[in-house]
Protein backbone atom coordinates (compact mmCIF):
# COMPACT_ATOMS: atom_id res chain seq x y z
CA UNK A 1 0.00 0.00 0.00
CA UNK A 2 1.25 3.60 -0.91
CA UNK A 3 0.69 7.00 0.67
CA UNK A 4 0.36 10.14 -0.97
CA UNK A 5 3.09 12.35 0.48
CA UNK A 6 3.00 15.52 -2.08
CA UNK A 7 3.51 16.89 -5.54
CA UNK A 8 7.53 16.68 -6.84
CA UNK A 9 7.51 20.35 -6.86
CA UNK A 10 7.08 20.03 -2.78
CA UNK A 11 10.60 18.64 -2.62
CA UNK A 12 13.89 20.67 -3.46
CA UNK A 13 16.67 19.18 -5.48
CA UNK A 14 19.29 18.25 -3.33
CA UNK A 15 17.46 18.50 0.55
CA UNK A 16 15.72 16.35 2.67
CA UNK A 17 12.60 16.95 4.06
CA UNK A 18 10.47 15.13 6.62
CA UNK A 19 7.03 13.51 6.08
CA UNK A 20 5.27 11.43 8.50
CA UNK A 21 3.82 8.40 6.80
CA UNK A 22 1.50 6.15 9.56
CA UNK A 23 3.28 7.84 12.69
CA UNK A 24 6.90 6.88 11.28
CA UNK A 25 9.12 10.04 10.16
CA UNK A 26 10.59 9.66 6.88
CA UNK A 27 13.13 11.60 5.20
CA UNK A 28 12.45 12.12 1.57
CA UNK A 29 15.44 13.08 -0.65
CA UNK A 30 15.26 14.12 -4.13
CA UNK A 31 18.26 13.97 -6.12
CA UNK A 32 17.24 15.82 -10.01
CA UNK A 33 14.41 13.95 -10.41
CA UNK A 34 15.16 10.88 -8.41
CA UNK A 35 13.12 10.45 -4.92
CA UNK A 36 14.67 8.61 -2.01
CA UNK A 37 13.21 7.70 1.45
CA UNK A 38 14.62 6.46 4.66
CA UNK A 39 13.96 6.44 8.08
CA UNK A 40 14.74 10.20 9.63
CA UNK A 41 16.12 8.76 13.23
CA UNK A 42 19.86 8.10 13.24
CA UNK A 43 20.35 4.85 14.45
CA UNK A 44 23.76 6.06 16.31
CA UNK A 45 21.01 8.77 18.42
CA UNK A 46 17.85 10.13 18.57
CA UNK A 47 18.36 12.96 15.78
CA UNK A 48 16.82 13.73 12.62
CA UNK A 49 18.37 12.97 9.57
CA UNK A 50 16.51 14.78 7.46
CA UNK A 51 18.13 18.26 9.35
CA UNK A 52 21.57 16.72 7.94
CA UNK A 53 23.73 17.43 4.71
CA UNK A 54 22.71 15.47 1.40
CA UNK A 55 25.52 14.42 -0.29
CA UNK A 56 24.47 14.08 -3.92
CA UNK A 57 27.33 12.77 -5.86
CA UNK A 58 27.05 9.59 -3.13
CA UNK A 59 23.62 9.32 -2.44
CA UNK A 60 23.94 9.62 1.24
CA UNK A 61 22.07 11.66 3.85
CA UNK A 62 24.10 12.23 6.82
CA UNK A 63 23.37 13.17 9.66
CA UNK A 64 24.01 16.73 11.38
CA UNK A 65 24.73 15.24 15.06
CA UNK A 66 27.52 13.07 14.84
CA UNK A 67 28.50 13.00 10.67
CA UNK A 68 27.56 9.33 9.99
CA UNK A 69 26.68 9.28 5.84
CA UNK A 70 24.02 6.86 5.32
CA UNK A 71 23.24 5.29 1.65
CA UNK A 72 19.89 6.47 0.57
CA UNK A 73 19.72 3.36 -1.53
CA UNK A 74 20.17 0.22 1.47
CA UNK A 75 20.22 2.73 4.64
CA UNK A 76 23.67 1.21 6.01
CA UNK A 77 26.10 3.83 7.64
CA UNK A 78 28.99 4.57 5.11
CA UNK A 79 30.79 6.53 8.14
CA UNK A 80 30.87 5.80 11.70
CA UNK A 81 30.00 6.24 14.56
CA UNK A 82 26.47 4.86 13.30
CA UNK A 83 26.77 0.99 12.60
CA UNK A 84 23.56 0.13 12.23
CA UNK A 85 21.26 0.91 9.03
CA UNK A 86 17.94 2.58 8.75
CA UNK A 87 14.69 1.79 7.43
CA UNK A 88 14.63 2.47 3.75
CA UNK A 89 11.23 2.93 1.66
CA UNK A 90 10.37 2.60 -2.01
CA UNK A 91 9.05 6.05 -3.87
CA UNK A 92 7.07 6.66 -7.09
CA UNK A 93 6.33 9.51 -8.95
CA UNK A 94 3.00 9.19 -10.99
CA UNK A 95 3.10 12.21 -13.40
CA UNK A 96 3.53 15.10 -10.35
CA UNK A 97 2.70 13.47 -7.57
CA UNK A 98 4.60 11.31 -5.17
CA UNK A 99 3.95 8.41 -3.12
CA UNK A 100 6.09 6.44 -0.79
CA UNK A 101 5.50 2.59 0.14
CA UNK A 102 4.01 1.93 3.78
CA UNK A 103 6.35 -0.67 4.82
CA UNK A 104 10.33 -0.84 5.23
CA UNK A 105 12.31 -2.22 2.02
Amino acid sequence: MSTKIGKATDFAPGSATKVAVNGTNVAVVRIGDDFYAINDTCSHGNVSLSEGQVWEETKELECMKHGSAFSLETGCPNTLPATQPVAVYRVAVKGDEVFIEESAQ
